[in-house]
């Protein structure tokens, strides 16, 4: 296995990286400079662990005048940067470069400020997701986004990939839940963006930077939403006797105007390997399941409840069993956040896909990935935020043998071009990386991507933040400047230019 093309190394700066470590520990000094080859194997990959590389030093300032300044002499001295949170993307989207100077944000790791009259919290971007959950769950109030790696994940990470998680249906994304964001460009100049406050006017920078995967800058703080907890929340478990009825119970309970604090789905393999694992009383006898959330006042609760069970028979569904006790719903759920781990359990190694679909093509998508699985010869557990569309096959393969990861690579590539045939996009909450990369054509023609690539060259002309991450293909800033003239006019002549 080859990793992906990456840029080529600026042969310069390999040549003085000896000069480059001890012009950084100038800047962070003791610890925070990590140059020992086999002290810098602990970052040499992210969750897309296929892929390997050393960088050339591994930074971990504490303070923003740490990161400005090392910004500030890598722009100087054209020496690229990589950002990275906790290391748990599955996209590629912290993979080290050679020439690059990883910079590693875990030790800004502090709960700044708890301001619950205004339901907002300001941390720094190592704190884990579900740090911020615990930081304010005495008062009654949670952070909505919740990845199923929210254990480790960070939420500078999670701005950068624009994470969900199973209650993002009803929630949103991270990109609805973050108010604020102080960051630190590639020429070290420290902006904020945002507040405490809902919205603001003029240009949404502050939505172009969430899902931005360390391209634009490199954050610093973030203000997030909290939200105070649900008065009831109950989970149902639903089976199924195929897939394609329980996609189509997803559709209809979201085309009746019911919005779930969540819907997962698991189909056998995956119900089999979570059971086996967690134990969450899970059916073994059907072949899909799925798991409702209803949230808010229990007598609202209890009336979704039942249009959930009606809607659900309509579709076939063999069992249904609603949780009555807090400990028993959180029981359902530590079943699907333990989904990726279970299959792990079950197949050497498993290749986690990304894709968003509509949900009403969820059925077709079902039925399009079992004849792929058959094309490739390997086989897919399917784990689903199926309330919003967004899909997480895991396809089974053993590294061991010969081509297998390739075949898996393939296999993935088809079901995102499937998502995109039916509608869909190419990422949900994973990113782009190096993993989707090459992919991007798929989805955008050559006019999007050269405008995607103008908002990058307006925040780092020299391509020194993430490179070889996103676009499939470097351009220069100079040359996205050229006009097109034809018969010797412009276009748009009564635009004022610069």
């Amino acid at each position: 296995m080859t990793s992906p093309k990456m840029p080529e190394p600026h042969a310069d700066v390999l040549k003085h990286r000896a000069q480059i470590v001890g012009d950084l520990r100038d800047i962070v000094p003791g610890e925070g400079v990590v140059d020992a080859t086999n002290e810098m194997r602990a970052f040499e990959t992210d969750g897309l662990t296929a892929y390997r590389q050393l960088p050339l030093v591994v930074v971990l300032p504490q303070t923003v005048q740490e990161v400005s300044r090392i910004l500030k002499y890598c722009h100087k001295n054209n020496i690229r940067v990589v950002p990275r949170g906790s290391g748990t993307s599955l996209s590629g989207g912290a993979l080290p470069l050679e020439d690059a100077v990883l910079l590693v944000m875990s030790r800004f790791n502090k709960v700044l400020d708890i301001d619950y009259p205004n339901r907002v919290a300001v941390v720094q971007p190592g704190v884990t997701n579900l740090g911020v959950t615990d930081a304010v769950a005495s008062q009654g109030f949670y952070y909505a986004p919740d990845p199923s790696s929210q254990i480790a994940c960070s939420i500078g990470g999670n701005v950068a990939e624009n994470a969900g998680g199973v209650h993002c249906l009803k929630y949103g994304l991270t990109t609805n839940n973050v108010l604020g964001l102080q960051m630190v460009l590639i020429t070290g100049e420290v902006i904020r963006l945002g507040g405490r406050h809902l919205d603001s006017s003029d240009y949404d920078f502050l939505g172009l930077m969430t899902g931005s995967e360390g391209l634009l800058g490199v954050v610093t703080e973030v203000t997030v939403r909290i939200l105070q907890k649900p008065e009831t929340a109950r989970a149902m478990l639903v089976g199924f006797p195929s897939n394609e009825e329980a996609g189509q119970c997803v559709a209809d309970i979201i085309g009746a105007g019911i919005i779930p604090g969540g819907i997962e789905m698991m189909d056998r393999l995956s119900i089999k390997a979570a059971e086996d694992f967690v134990h969450a009383g899970y059916p073994l006898d059907v072949e899909a399941l799925l798991i409702v959330e209803l949230d808010g006042p229990e007598a609202e609760v209890d009336f979704l409840i039942s249009r959930v069970e009606e809607i659900a028979g309509k579709n076939g569904a063999t069992m249904s069993r609603v949780s009555t006790s807090e400990e028993e719903r959180q029981t359902f759920w530590a079943g699907r956040k333990a989904a990726f781990p279970a299959v792990g359990r079950i197949s050497p190694d498993y290749y986690c896909m990304d894709g968003t679909i509509p949900r009403k093509k969820l059925p077709e998508v079902l039925a399009g990935m079992r004849d792929l699985s058959e094309k490739h010869g390997l086989a897919v557990a399917n784990v689903f935020h199926a309330g919003d569309g967004n899909l997480h096959p895991l396809i089974l393969y053993n590294a061991n043998n010969p081509g297998e990861l390739e075949k898996a690579e393939d296999f993935g590539n088809d079901i995102l071009r499937l998502c995109v045939e039916v509608g869909g996009v190419l990422t949900g909450e994973h990113g782009v990386g190096v993993e989707k990369r090459d992919l991007m054509p798929a989805m955008f023609n050559q006019n999007d991507l050269d405008q995607q690539i103008r908002i990058k060259c307006a925040f780092d002309e020299q391509h020194l933040l993430n490179p070889g991450k996103v676009f499939p293909e470097l351009r220069r800033c100079a040359e996205m400047g050229r006009m097109h003239i034809s018969r010797g006019k412009i276009p748009f002549p009564d635009i004022p230019r610069f």
